[in-house]
């Protein structure tokens, strides 16, 4: 017994629990000018294969399989394919194009519906954002799906979704005169939205024209972009911009939040000067920049879904207002326009997130709708208050500055005009000085010209003086190589006084040329008397037969190794002791070799005594004379 109530029991839970999940079909009547589908009223079917057709999805297998959606919308995941299923109970006949279907999310790549007719078959239609907008049932931005006429009853609607991007399954039933209406002043709500963005563009761009101020070209930069992704986001730029070319659609909101991070944060390094006022923030947002970039980069070439990701953008767009606020803080004015717009702009991203997320039941449709849109208006207006206030502040320091300025010019005149009267009085005071240095200058320089003209009369006298000295310096030279050569002749010098005459080797090569060919050159081969200079110094070459002849050749110092002047102060001291000198004195007082000074000793005397046998008489040249004589069996003997 209490087995078969306990069964009772779970069964009728499981009754209730069915009636409490089970879908609830929309009631319609002719004064329900709109309906959103929400939580309880759709059903989906996962089709990961892609393989089910209307027949399956209706069958009894499948149609069981249906799940009821228990959050506030469904979001359908990227690259997946889902079946869609929403009933209605109409209480009256629901007249032939009197209302539609319509699908908000503008980037779900493909929707197909399979909407009821009135003989009870379904009848199938396409649109999405893969197709061209031509396409379309309505020319509206939205995807709209025609409901025939059908009579009061209940009927399922299947719509099967595929979308490279996640996307939000909102529907909504509309009649169609409501349609057209709020079709109507959404797009006049567009044109103002669009209109304030070009006359905000235009107006910055003239003022960048007029005062060359980077931030208003940035600041258009900026608008623009803001422009082109609402524009993505909401379906007009496929409408009108690019309404044959739906592959755009998965690049160009992607592009425009790209475009609006960067000049964002491009546009706040340039109005609140971030690179003086904040450097550590200069840095942080250009590596910012770098990787929103690199990031855009990559989904652009690799991955175009990470697209889908926008809550990315509250990174750089965070940035912009942190710095804002540290700069305000630091006491730059224009920066609070731009932190009050900022904080208009994160309401927005705020309020457009939780309506993504599904956290926004109790805000009204249409501040979810047009929050983000809004807050960018007041975002811009605020930012070009900021832009303005700059400009006047600037302006207010230059008017602030050219006071000063010319207060300090005041000043400076006073103090010029002082001091210009203290100078021409020292001037003044300086010129009678100068005048009367002047006539004592005058004085002194006519006595210095009397004494010039004594100077130069003195130093007239004192030139003669010299050249009479210098005349008397020559003969008095000339009289003392006369005494000297005197003196080499009849006494016998030291090495020391011998060397004075004769200091070097050049000087007695010269002595030996002047000796040797003092009647004239005669080449020893071929006769000749015409020479030129040697390679040898003072030797003499040969111009008929090139036979050069050495100032030493034929002479007694033919074939010496012992210095030249050395060779002379031995001749000559033989020459004076008339051979009686031992080769040991003149090793001693030549520092050569006993044995060298013994064997060229020999040979002086062999020319000393030839000269004595032949009877020749010594001449006034007395030693040199020697020079020249060579024993005739000796012209080759070789001293060490």
């Amino acid at each position: 017994m209490i087995k078969k109530i306990s069964t009772g029991l779970i069964f009728l839970l499981y009754v209730l629990v069915q009636n409490v999940l089970a879908q609830k079909a929309v009631s319609i009547n002719s004064q329900v000018k709109q309906h959103f589908f929400t939580g309880q009223e759709i059903e989906f079917l996962a089709d990961n294969q892609n393989k089910l057709s209307i027949i399956d999805v209706k069958s009894n297998l499948y149609s069981s399989r249906f799940k009821l959606y228990t959050g506030y919308y469904p979001k359908h995941l990227s690259n997946t394919t889902c079946w869609y299923r929403i009933k209605f109970k109409f209480t009256e006949d629901i007249p032939d194009q009197a209302s539609i279907i319509e699908f908000f999310d503008q980037t779900t790549n493909s929707i197909t519906a399979y909407l009821p007719d009135f003989n009870g078959h379904y009848i199938e239609s396409k649109t999405g954002s893969n197709f061209n907008f031509d396409n379309r049932l309505y020319k509206h931005k939205n995807f709209e799906f025609q409901i025939s006429k059908l009579p009061k009853g209940e009927y399922a609607c299947y719509f099967k979704v595929q979308s490279k991007d996640a996307v939000n399954i909102i529907m909504v039933y509309r009649q169609t005169k409501y349609f057209v209406y709020y079709a109507l002043t959404e797009y006049f709500t567009y044109g103002l939205f669009y209109g304030i963005i070009l006359i905000f563009s235009f107006h910055n761009l003239l003022m960048f024209i007029a005062v060359k101020k980077r931030q208003y070209l940035y600041y258009v930069l900026y608008i623009l972009s803001v422009g082109l992704y609402e524009m993505s986001i909401d379906g007009i730029a496929f409408q009108y911009v690019w309404p044959n070319a739906p592959h755009w659609n998965q690049y160009a909101y992607g592009f425009a939040l790209y475009s609006v991070s960067l000049f964002a944060l491009v546009f706040t390094k340039a109005l609140l000067h971030v690179r003086v006022t904040a450097p550590k923030l200069y840095k942080l947002i250009n590596y910012i920049i770098i990787i929103r970039s690199v990031y855009f980069i990559y989904c652009l070439v690799f991955d175009n879904s990470l697209f889908y990701y926008k809550f990315i953008e509250f990174i750089p767009l965070s940035i912009a207002f942190i710095t804002g606020i540290t700069i305000w803080a630091h006491g730059f004015k224009p920066a609070r326009f731009f932190v009050l717009g900022y904080t208009f702009l994160t309401i927005g991203f705020v309020i457009k997130a939780l309506t993504v997320l599904g956290y926004a039941h109790a805000i009204t449709g249409i501040i979810t709708n047009y929050s983000l849109s809004g807050c960018f208006i007041l975002e811009m207006t605020f930012l070009s208050f900021s832009i303005g206030d700059q400009i006047r502040l600037l302006r207010k320091e230059k008017e602030e500055a050219h006071d000063e300025t010319i207060k300090l010019k005041d000043s400076l005149n006073k103090e010029l005009e002082v001091k210009v009267r203290l100078r021409t009085k020292e001037v003044t005071e300086k010129s009678e000085e100068l005048l009367k240095q002047a006539v004592i200058i005058e004085t002194q320089n006519e006595e210095l010209i009397a004494i010039n003209k004594q100077l130069e009369l003195q130093a007239a006298d004192i030139s003669r003086m010299n050249i009479l000295l210098e005349h008397d310096n020559i003969e008095l030279k000339s009289n003392i190589e006369k005494v000297t050569d005197a003196r080499i002749l009849s006494t016998e010098l030291s090495f020391e006084e011998f060397s004075a005459k004769y200091t070097d080797q050049e000087k007695c090569n010269k002595f030996l040329a002047e000796i040797k060919w003092k009647n004239g050159f005669s080449c020893i081969k071929c006769g000749s008397y015409i020479y030129k200079n040697g390679r040898a110094p003072y030797s003499r070459r040969c111009t008929s037969c090139n036979y050069e002849e050495s100032v030493l050749f034929n002479t007694i110092f033919q074939n010496s190794r012992i210095p030249i002047n050395k060779a002379f102060y031995l001749v000559y001291l033989m020459y004076t002791t008339k051979g009686t000198i031992s080769s040991y004195q003149l090793s001693e007082r030549l520092d050569i070799r006993q044995s060298t000074c013994w064997q060229y000793a020999i040979r002086v005397k062999r020319i000393m005594e030839e000269k004595k046998t032949k009877g020749r008489k010594n001449s006034n040249q007395g030693w040199s004379k020697l020079i020249l004589e060579i024993p005739e069996n000796k012209k080759h003997l070789n001293i060490d």
